[in-house]
C-alpha cells in the first residue's frame, strides 16, 4: 500500500489539536472553552511550546495536564529545561526564557521532561516543528513542505512552531497536478483530506503571527477525513498586563493585539 493510500490507523475519532501555548493563560482557558462547547470532540493534542514569553507557565502547564491526551515538547520548552542552546533566540524570547527558569515551579518541569517533539496518534504524525527537523525547521512555504512530505511517514502530519495556520498538500499520483499547493487558513476554513498528503498547522493559542491576534486551535475528524480550523477571542488585555506586570518585555505584550 502507497503512502497515499494509507488509511488512518486506529479508531475513528475528533480530536482538537492546540499549539505554542507560549504561557498565555486567558487563550488557553478560551480555546479550552471553545473545544468543550464543539460537541463530540474526544481527545485534545498539544503539539508543544507549552511555556515561554508569557508570564503564566504553571497555570498553563496544569491546564495541559488535565484536558490533554497527548502533548509534544518545543523548541521553548526545552530550553527552559536547560535542553537547548538559546543563543538562537531573538533577544526577547531569551529573556522569557530566564524568566521562566526563575519562576517555573518544579512540576510544569516535571511535566515538560516526560515529553517528546515526535509523536503519533490514530495514524496521524506530530511534530512540533516538521517531519525533517521537529524541533527547529519552521516550514512556511511549498518547497519546504515538499522536502518533508519526502521524509513523512503518515499520509496526515500536524505541525506547530510557526504561529501561522496553514496548510500543504501534495496530490495524489491519479489526481490532476502533483505540485505542493499551500495556502494559510482563516477561521472556519474546511479541509477534505479524503486524498494526497497533509501537512497542517493548527496555528497558536498564545502568540499567533498569522496577523490575526485571535487564539487558534483545529478540529479534526478523523472519520469524515476533515479538518476544521478555528480562532477564539480571549482577553488580550489580561494577557498582555500579565507579561508587564511579570517585567518581561514589553514587546510580548504588545504584539498579542496584533497577531504578529
Amino acid at each position: 500500500m502507497s503512502p497515499d493510500e494509507r488509511e488512518y490507523a486506529g479508531r475513528p475519532m475528533r480530536a482538537a489539536v492546540v499549539s505554542d501555548i507560549h504561557a498565555n493563560l486567558p487563550a488557553f482557558e478560551a480555546v479550552l472553552g471553545a473545544i468543550d462547547a464543539a460537541a463530540g470532540v474526544e481527545e485534545i493534542w498539544c503539539l508543544g511550546d507549552v511555556v515561554g514569553y508569557g508570564a503564566e507557565p504553571d497555570q498553563c502547564a496544569d491546564l495541559v495536564r488535565e484536558h490533554c491526551d497527548l502533548c509534544l515538547v518545543g523548541n521553548h520548552d526545552l530550553a527552559v529545561l536547560g535542553a537547548l542552546d538559546i543563543a538562537a533566540f531573538s533577544e526577547a524570547a531569551a529573556t522569557a526564557v530566564a524568566w521562566t527558569r526563575e519562576h517555573v515551579a518544579e512540576r510544569t518541569l516535571e511535566l515538560l521532561r516526560e515529553l517528546q517533539p515526535t509523536g503519533e496518534r490514530a495514524g496521524i504524525g506530530l511534530f512540533h516543528a516538521s517531519p525533517r527537523d521537529p524541533v527547529w525547521e519552521y516550514v512556511l512555504s511549498a518547497e519546504q513542505a515538499d522536502a518533508c512530505f519526502d521524509v513523512q511517514r503518515d499520509r496526515v502530519a500536524l505541525i506547530g512552531h510557526s504561529h501561522v495556520s496553514l496548510f500543504f498538500v501534495r496530490p495524489s499520483e491519479n489526481e490532476q497536478g502533483d505540485e505542493v499547493r499551500g495556502a494559510q487558513s482563516s477561521d472556519d476554513t474546511l479541509l477534505d483530506l479524503g486524498s494526497g498528503r497533509w501537512l497542517i498547522n493548527p496555528g497558536s493559542v498564545g502568540q499567533p503571527r498569522d496577523s490575526d491576534p485571535r487564539a487558534a486551535w483545529l478540529e479534526l475528524d478523523t472519520d469524515e477525513e476533515a479538518a476544521r480550523f478555528h480562532r477564539v477571542p480571549y482577553d488580550i488585555e489580561r494577557a498582555a498586563a500579565s507579561i508587564v506586570t511579570a517585567g518581561l518585555p514589553r514587546r510580548l505584550a504588545d504584539r498579542l493585539r496584533v497577531g504578529s
